[in-house]
């Protein structure tokens, strides 16, 4: 199926690594062309060359998304460079502290989570849509997490930083809707890859005695289909959201976790 999505002007939030790698890649084999936005250049500039050897313009913006000034000058470069802006996905997150309760986070903790994952994703969207809303139409798609759809002991700040994400998607699609603007939220479950497993699999690891390779194990028996989201799975669900075949879904939550979240 073409996804119509060539020539789209996208903008890609945190496409160092993972899933931002995998995100950025699968928009320019689908032949976007790229604004790729993050704290780190010399990262985001070798996955940069290989949205480049496929065919498809891409430029890297240095951006602190927390810094509202910053978001905006990312949105003039953008369209300074190719005219519009078509597509923005926010990938760019953190994980906050792992394997601790509401009452042993400390408040900087919590502020520093909630900041990047909420915050940052508000900047951009304020940045990007007044664009999207004079050409009447375009496209967000958030990088949220199930943990925010059920909660999840020991992740509270995580959690707390995503359940405010879909907050902003929900009231964002409701506004921009009206200028054919589509605003949604991809939510992932665990996601296999170094932060799942020296971070997340270490913790319990840890905690109760048992291998990495166990920790893994039970992490995907909590899931219907019995394994754990790749970066693929959450970049296939971006591009669907991004595409026109999605043009009447907007201000939803599409949980990639395989089955956790919604059963």
């Amino acid at each position: 199926m073409d996804l119509k999505l060539k020539d789209k002007v996208t903008v890609i939030t945190g496409p160092a690594k993972g899933m931002g790698r995998a995100v950025t890649l699968a928009f320019a084999q689908e032949g976007a062309r790229l604004v790729l936005a993050g704290r780190d250049v010399a990262a985001i500039e070798p996955v940069a060359a290989e949205a480049r050897a496929l065919g498809v313009a891409a430029i890297v913006v240095p951006c602190n998304l927390t810094d509202s000034a910053q978001t905006q000058a990312l949105a003039r470069t953008a369209l300074a460079e190719f005219g519009r802006i078509d597509v923005l996905v926010n990938v760019a997150g953190g994980s906050g502290p792992i394997g601790k309760t509401g009452w042993e986070t400390t408040p900087e903790e919590f502020d520093e989570i909630v900041d990047l994952n909420m915050k940052g994703c508000f900047n951009t969207m304020r940045a990007v849509l007044p664009a999207m809303v004079d050409q009447a139409g375009g496209k967000v798609v958030n990088v949220g997490g199930t943990f925010g759809m059920r909660g999840r002991a020991g992740r509270m700040a995580y959690s707390a930083s995503k359940w405010g994400l879909r907050g902003i998607t929900k009231s964002f699609a409701l506004e921009a809707g009206p200028y054919n603007v589509n605003v949604n939220c991809v939510a992932p479950g665990m996601v296999d890859g170094p932060r799942f497993r020296e971070k997340v699999c270490a913790n319990m690891a840890e905690k109760l005695g048992i291998t990495l390779e166990e920790a893994m194990q039970r992490h995907a028996a909590d899931y219907a289909l019995r394994r754990v989201t790749l970066d693929d799975d959450v970049a296939n669900a971006c591009l669907f959201l991004a595409s026109d075949v999605s043009r009447q879904i907007t201000g939803a939550d599409l949980a990639v976790d395989g089955g956790w979240a919604s059963l």
